[in-house]
């Protein structure tokens, strides 16, 4: 196999998050042939070099790939100083694994686990605009105005959002629900596109990415994506094939 970066490397290997490689290659952490390697750019070759990590010898880890229906109150990071429940801990993986992207402690429904970093991060670009759909519960009524501007995007610090599909799935006087997809993913972002537009949410679940769905997986049950659902995420993230729902 050819030489790669470094942190590539490392990251495809399960260690950590490429950044996050990066600063352990720069804290003098990380070995190539039994030589300390702390500059980048660095390169090895995965089947060829002897490469460590805090004395460790890495392996080319096996590709894993789960969805998991994410409980409320469990967290999507992989360190938490306050010992919350984890995502990653509700799976059995051998490789370490980590989640695309992120949803906040209470907002439940499913996300993508894995060890693939470099799928990981196309997936996670918005340039593949990946479709993500949630139902929400609202306090309230839903006005006919607020509802158009959900969907035509409104002004985050971050800029304006892209257009939203939005429908109403029951509408009542103390509490209704839509079904919102968008193809952004900014932090929080349906949560504060509703609140800008005065709906405080009661409730968020995400009930698809793309084209995989929740469907026959309860709170915290995963289950492991097929080998032709893992091609199509890798084909839409390729421009091969489209991301629609």
């Amino acid at each position: 196999m050819a030489e790669q970066r470094l942190q590539k490397v490392l990251a495809a290997a399960g260690v950590d998050s490429r950044r996050n490689c990066e600063e352990l290659i720069l804290s003098g952490a990380v070995q190539v042939n039994h030589k300390v390697v702390d500059k980048l750019p660095a390169f090895a070759d995965p089947e060829e070099d002897v490469i460590t990590v805090h004395g460790r010898k890495i392996r080319p880890a096996q590709k894993v790939y789960f969805l998991l229906n994410k409980p409320k109150g469990v967290i999507c990071t992989n360190y938490d100083p306050q010992g919350r429940k984890k995502a990653i801990d509700l799976v059995p993986a051998h490789e370490r694994v980590f989640c695309v992207g992120r949803l906040d402690a209470d907002t439940t429904g499913i996300i993508i686990l894995t060890n693939d970093s470099e799928l990981a991060n196309r997936l996670a670009h918005p340039r593949y605009e990946l479709p993500k759909t949630y139902v929400v519960g609202i306090k309230g009524q839903i006005s006919p105005e607020q509802m158009e501007k959900v969907k035509k995007g409104i002004w985050l610090a971050e800029g304006k959002t892209g257009r939203a599909s939005a429908s109403i799935i029951k509408r009542g006087h103390v509490e209704s629900r839509i079904e919102v997809t968008i193809r952004q993913g900014l932090n929080r972002q349906v949560r504060r596109t509703l609140a800008r537009v005065g709906l405080p949410v009661k409730s968020l679940a995400r009930t698809r990415i793309g084209k995989l769905t929740a469907r026959g997986l309860g709170p915290g049950q995963f289950r492991s994506l097929t080998k032709t659902e893992v091609a199509y995420l890798k084909k839409i993230t390729q421009g091969e094939a489209s991301a629609g729902l």
